[in-house]
């Protein structure tokens, strides 16, 4: 695993909004009195949704307000990669998989997207706007290859309509997450190929069907 740090610039202070303080606090209900320090994943998930990222700062309201020592909020910050530890692009966190599947399917092709368009990874854009990352496996490998967009899939990806999405990203656009090229779910291209006659699960089937009354024998 690589080394993890902190960004070298840091905000003077952080501060918690209302609704993720409430969101916080309803997480930490959720556990007996003193095991609070539980609820610190989904804590500073709702921190990153609030700020796009940790920072020094945000780590140490996020131990203060779970009763935990700072370290071992840094130890589980730094631990998983889905907590991002410098800013993020102000538009849109792209991150492509680099995994075999889309490998194969061609997802390099889409990493050279993004290094023509915003330059090296784990750095933002000249404009602020993006920040990307080839990352492993995130589990739609039928659909390769895809990238996650902020929150969302966008999976069965060209070059071209890579680039289209994030053109549509930078125009302030929300595109519909999912396949790109019309997939229900990870359905065959072109549609279903199983299961396509009706009658076979409709139950019409079973009304032509006559079920002959049965003489019924009672025990003495």
């Amino acid at each position: 695993m690589s080394v993890r740090r902190l960004a070298a610039v840091q905000p003077a202070s952080f501060a918690f909004k209302p609704a993720t303080l409430k969101a916080a606090k309803v997480w930490m209900e959720n556990f007996p009195a003193g095991k609070q320090q539980s609820a610190v994943v989904p804590t500073l998930w709702l921190v990153q949704k609030q700020e796009g990222w940790l920072s020094e700062p945000a780590i140490r309201a996020v131990a203060e307000l779970l009763g935990m020592p700072v370290i071992r909020v840094l130890e589980v910050a730094t631990f998983y990669t889905m907590f991002m530890l410098e800013p993020v692009g102000e538009v849109a966190l792209v991150q492509v998989c680099g995994t075999t599947p889309c490998q194969t399917r061609g997802s390099e092709d889409l990493l050279a997207v993004c290094k023509r368009k915003f330059g090296p990874q784990n750095h933002r854009s000249a404009d602020g706007k993006f920040y990307w990352q080839e990352v492993e496996c995130m589990g739609a490998c039928s659909n390769a290859p895809m990238a996650a967009i902020n929150d969302y899939y966008y999976e069965d990806l060209t070059p071209e309509s890579f680039e289209k999405l994030l053109d549509d990203f930078a125009a302030g656009k929300k595109p519909k997450p999912g396949s790109m090229i019309g997939r229900q779910g990870s359905a065959p291209e072109g549609g279903a190929t199983t299961l396509i006659d009706e009658t076979l699960f409709n139950g019409s089937l079973g009304k032509k069907i006559k079920v002959p009354n049965l003489p019924v024998k009672v025990k003495a």
